[in-house]
């Protein structure tokens, strides 16, 4: 397992001072950034390869929210490799060992070159040592239903603040985007998300808004209600 320790800051937190969900997507991206950094097959390395890890799915369990001024520990490894996939299990721990967020993640290695994905060779994964033991945790499939049922709500224009290293939105603003269309009273337990395509600078993301017995699924959609993500989000 790779770790970082951290404390809870208040620009992470929401308005009710806990950490926000988008912290801890963060924290779970900087966690497994910061290892490929340190084995030396982070963002530099990757772009010199034309190579990216891309992230084709999200399963994120909140058992507790960590709160303002809290000190915890993230943590991540991963667990398995099979053709162009990675499987990638996080978790955020308290100052006792337990258990805040758990989540599970599926990647798939991209060749910008070719632009395609490519298969996952023992070159690409030697740095990160043999896989561990996955967490034990009841997984959810990588697809999400979209429900027949939903409301469209007016276009969001992608900009320069949603976009990352790899020229796309990134997966954590999609989650904020589709958040701003929660009520105020929805506390979120369990986070889905699905990456179908990536979203660009200028496009603009047609939210079908689905509600359902335990929460809501948001398509982020294309002019042709095509999704760039789905989102379903569990009280």
């Amino acid at each position: 397992m790779y770790q970082f320790d951290s404390r809870v800051r208040y620009s992470e937190t929401d308005e009710k001072g806990r950490l926000s969900v988008t912290g801890i997507m963060n924290y779970f991206q900087d966690c497994s950034t910061f290892q490929s950094e340190d084995i030396g097959m982070g963002v530099s390395y990757l772009k010199e390869h034309h190579q990216a890890w891309w992230l084709s799915s999200w399963q994120i369990i909140i058992d507790r929210y960590p709160v303002l001024g809290e000190r915890i520990t993230i943590g991540t490894w991963p667990y398995d490799f099979k053709g162009i996939f990675g499987y990638r299990n996080f978790t955020i721990q308290d100052s006792q060992g337990g258990y805040l967020v758990r989540a599970n993640s599926i990647w798939f290695l991209f060749d910008t070159k070719a632009g395609k994905p490519a298969r996952v060779t023992n070159i690409d994964i030697e740095g990160y040592g043999k896989p561990e033991e996955k967490l034990a945790m009841e997984d959810a499939p990588r697809r999400i239903a979209l429900p027949e049922d939903y409301v469209l709500k007016e276009p969001v224009l992608v900009m320069k603040h949603h976009i990352d290293t790899n020229h796309h939105v990134n997966n954590a603003q999609y989650v904020e985007i589709a958040r701003e269309f929660l009520p105020d009273d929805f506390d979120m337990k369990e986070l889905r998300a699905e990456y179908r395509k990536a979203a660009v600078m200028g496009d603009y993301l047609t939210p079908r808004i689905s509600k359902t017995e335990e929460g809501y699924v948001t398509a982020l959609c294309d002019s042709k209600e095509k999704p760039y993500a789905v989102i379903q989000m569990r009280g």
